[in-house]
């Protein structure tokens, strides 16, 4: 929490440029530009504690990554809607390995073509990975919750493509 350089998130909605509550880090091995919502952010170099969970999370996945969006949510309040990770920058059915710390906080799914849900609760020191078709097939979101005060950092570690 203290040694991450945190910045509100950026949005551009029906051509206004938005904060919002969240807040996000974006690390890499060098520094990738990826963009989300519009709005393109370029990677501040890993930390150490940054490249130790890094090499966790890549030891429990299987998976190797070389950039990481850190993403800050003070309460139950802030929550993120519907989407699929499918951005240009991606690798292609890339892996993308969520590490959990803090509050813990439910994460779903809905399937694009039949609507199925499935819900995961997401407890501290969990970690989830998406990976394979999982972006093409599925949405996913972290619905807001007046139940949960206090705060939840997700760790989402990706793969960018070099070009």
């Amino acid at each position: 929490m203290q040694t991450v350089d945190w910045r509100h998130d950026e949005a551009i909605i029906y051509g206004k440029r938005i904060a919002t509550k969240r807040k996000v880090a974006w690390y890499g091995d060098q520094g990738f530009r990826y963009t989300y919502s519009k709005v393109t952010k370029s990677a501040d170099p890993w930390t150490k504690e940054l490249l130790e969970l890094r090499g966790l999370v890549q030891s429990r996945s299987g998976e190797e990554y070389n950039s990481r969006l850190l993403n800050l949510y003070h309460s139950g309040d802030e929550g993120m809607s519907w989407h699929s990770d499918a951005e240009v920058d991606l690798k292609p059915d890339g892996a993308i390995g969520s590490l959990s710390l803090g509050a813990t906080r439910r994460f779903s799914f809905r399937h694009k073509m039949s609507d199925h849900r499935v819900d995961v609760n997401l407890e501290h020191g969990s970690l989830l990975v998406m990976k394979d078709t999982t972006q093409s097939f599925w949405k996913h979101s972290l619905p807001k919750t007046k139940k949960v005060k206090s705060p939840r950092i997700s760790l989402t570690f990706r793969t960018i493509q070099r070009q």
